[in-house]
C-alpha cells in the first residue's frame, strides 16, 4: 500500500484534471508489483449503487486499447507456427489493395494503409462487414504509402488483423481473445458493448457547461480497431500482463518483441518522443522510456502507460468525454508515485560464477579502445570506459553460448577465443575483435597488427611506408 500523503497527492492531481478539463466522470488506477494500489474516482456516473460515483469496476470505453489485445492474440498464432508475420494478408482473408502487406505491417502500422475507412466515420456509425469494408476502403486508393516505409497509424489495418483472428480460429476475433486471453486473466468486466455499471459518453460543450450525448453502436468488421469496453481493475490485470506476469499465454520474448520499436511516430519539426512495436505504443518522456496504448472513441478516452523499467509501475486513467484528459496525467501519476513511493532496490546477493566464466570478465580493447566486461545477474555486460556510451547486454542461450540483445550488438554472439593452453586470449562479437591489450599481437587482430609495434617518430605517432 502507499503513504496517505501519497494517496492525497495523487487524488489532488486526478481532481485538478477532472476540474479543469471539465469531465463528467474519470477513473484511474496505479499498478505496482502487479498490484492495484490506488484507485480514485471523480464525477457522476448514471446507473450507479454508489451515488453515481464511479469506481474501478464502472466500464468505460477502451478505444484503442482494444489493439493490445489483438495484437497479443495474433503474435499467440505465430508462436504457435500457425502464422508468420511476414506472411501477407491476403493469405488468410480476401483484403482487396491491401492483400500484399504484410501481418507485422498490419500490428505496427507501418503498412501504410488508410488511416479510416472511406465513407461515413466508423466511430460514429453502425458497422458493416468485412466485405462491405474491404469493397468501400481497400481498393485502388487504400495506400497511402509504400508498405514498410514510415509510421502511419490505421485503424482499417486493424480491422483486418482482427478478421485474420476470426479466419484462422473459425471463430469470431472476441470470442478468440475472450476465450484465450480475457477468461484466463480473470477480465469478466471487458465486454464488447456496455454492461451496467458504465459511463455513457458525452461531448462539452467548449463554451458552456453542458453536455451531448455521443452515439455508441457496435463497429462491425471495425471492432477489433476499437471496440471494447473494460474497467480500471481490469486493465490493472491487462497491465499486469504486459509487464511480464502473462501466466504462460505468451512467451516473455514475444512480450520484448511487442515493446521494441519497429516505426518511429514523427512529427515534423518535433524530436522524436513516440513510436510503435507489435500492437503497443511507445513513449520517451524526460528520458523514462514507457509502453502501453491510448484510446479513443467517441464520448471516451482512456490510457494504459506502463512504465519500460524493472518493477513496470502502470498508470490507468479513463474518462466519459470526448475531448478528454489532458495528455501528461498519466505520466505525472507514474512521477508522483515514484517520487513519493520510491522503490526499494533488490537485496544484493553474491551469484555463482564458475572459472570459465570469470575468465571473460574484466578489461578487454576494441583497437585501442577500452572496455569493461561484466556479469550483472544474469547478463553479462560490456561498457566502455567514456562517458555516455551506454552498454550492451548479452544473454545465455540454453546451449550455453551468449548472445547480444542490446544496441548495435542485439542478435550478435560473443565468441571467447581460445589460445593453445584454453585461456581466452580474445572475444570475437559479430567479427569485432577485443583484446586483453590494445592490439594484442598474439590475438587474432583482423587485418593483423604492425610487426613494429607501438612507437614514436618525429614527436608523432607514425607509420613506416
Amino acid at each position: 500500500m502507499i503513504e496517505e500523503r501519497t494517496r492525497r497527492l495523487l487524488d489532488v492531481r486526478l481532481a485538478r484534471d477532472q476540474a479543469e478539463r471539465r469531465l463528467p466522470s474519470v477513473a484511474a488506477g496505479l499498478v505496482r508489483g502487479g498490484e492495484l494500489i490506488w484507485t480514485a474516482s471523480r464525477g457522476l456516473v448514471s446507473g450507479h449503487d454508489d451515488a453515481g460515483r464511479p469506481d474501478a469496476d464502472t466500464q468505460y470505453r477502451a478505444g484503442s486499447i482494444t489493439k493490445t489485445f489483438v495484437a497479443a492474440a495474433v503474435l499467440r498464432l505465430r508462436d504457435a507456427g500457425r502464422l508468420s508475420l511476414a506472411d501477407p494478408i491476403g493469405d488468410y482473408l480476401d483484403a482487396g489493395a491491401a492483400g500484399q502487406v504484410t501481418i507485422g505491417q498490419l500490428l505496427s502500422h507501418s503498412a501504410g494503409l488508410r488511416a479510416e475507412t472511406a465513407g461515413p466515420w466508423w466511430e460514429r456509425t453502425p458497422g458493416s462487414s468485412l466485405a462491405e469494408l474491404t469493397a468501400s476502403s481497400l481498393g485502388g486508393d487504400a495506400a497511402r504509402f509504400r508498405p514498410g516505409r514510415r509510421h502511419h497509424y490505421s485503424n482499417v489495418g486493424y480491422g483486418l488483423l482482427g478478421a485474420l483472428l476470426a479466419a484462422v480460429h473459425d471463430r469470431p476475433w472476441f470470442d478468440v481473445i475472450a476465450g484465450d486471453l480475457l477468461g484466463p486473466l480473470g477480465m469478466s468486466r471487458t465486454t464488447m458493448r456496455p454492461r451496467q455499471p458504465f459511463a455513457a459518453g458525452f461531448a462539452v460543450h467548449p463554451h458552456a457547461d453542458v453536455l451531448l450525448a455521443e452515439p455508441e453502436h457496435d463497429a462491425g468488421a471495425m471492432a477489433p480497431a476499437g471496440q471494447l469496453w473494460t474497467t480500471v481493475a481490469d486493465l490493472a490485470s491487462w497491465a499486469r500482463f504486459l509487464a511480464g506476469d502473462t501466466g504462460g499465454l505468451l512467451a516473455p520474448g514475444t512480450l520484448e518483441e511487442m515493446r521494441e520499436p519497429v516505426v518511429i511516430a514523427e512529427s515534423t519539426g518535433q524530436p522524436w518522443t513516440a513510436g510503435y512495436g507489435l500492437g503497443l505504443q511507445l513513449w520517451n518522456g524526460g528520458g523514462t522510456r514507457y509502453y502501453g496504448h491510448t484510446g479513443s472513441m467517441p464520448g471516451f478516452i482512456a490510457l494504459l502507460q506502463i512504465t519500460d523499467a524493472p518493477g513496470s509501475d502502470s498508470a490507468i486513467v479513463m474518462c466519459n468525454s470526448t475531448t478528454g484528459f489532458s495528455r501528461s496525467l498519466g505520466q505525472d501519476l507514474l512521477t508522483l508515485l515514484a517520487d513519493r513511493e520510491p522503490r526499494c532496490p533488490a537485496e544484493w546477493a553474491p551469484a555463482e560464477a564458475g572459472p570459465d566464466l570469470l575468465g571473460l570478465l574484466g578489461t578487454w580493447y576494441w583497437g585501442p579502445a577500452q572496455f569493461t566486461l561484466r556479469l550483472t545477474g544474469q547478463f553479462l555486460e560490456l561498457r566502455q570506459e567514456e562517458p555516455d556510451l551506454g552498454s550492451v547486454r548479452f544473454r545465455r542461450d540454453p546451449d550455453g553460448r551468449w548472445t547480444g540483445i542490446d544496441g548495435y550488438q542485439a542478435g550478435e554472439p560473443l565468441v571467447p577465443v581460445r589460445g593453445d593452453d584454453g585461456t581466452v586470449t580474445a572475444l570475437d562479437i559479430g567479427s569485432f575483435i577485443y583484446t586483453r591489450t590494445p592490439y594484442d599481437p598474439a590475438a587474432p587482430v583482423p587485418g593483423g597488427v604492425d610487426p613494429h609495434g607501438w612507437r614514436l617518430a618525429g614527436g608523432h605517432l607514425a607509420m613506416e611506408g
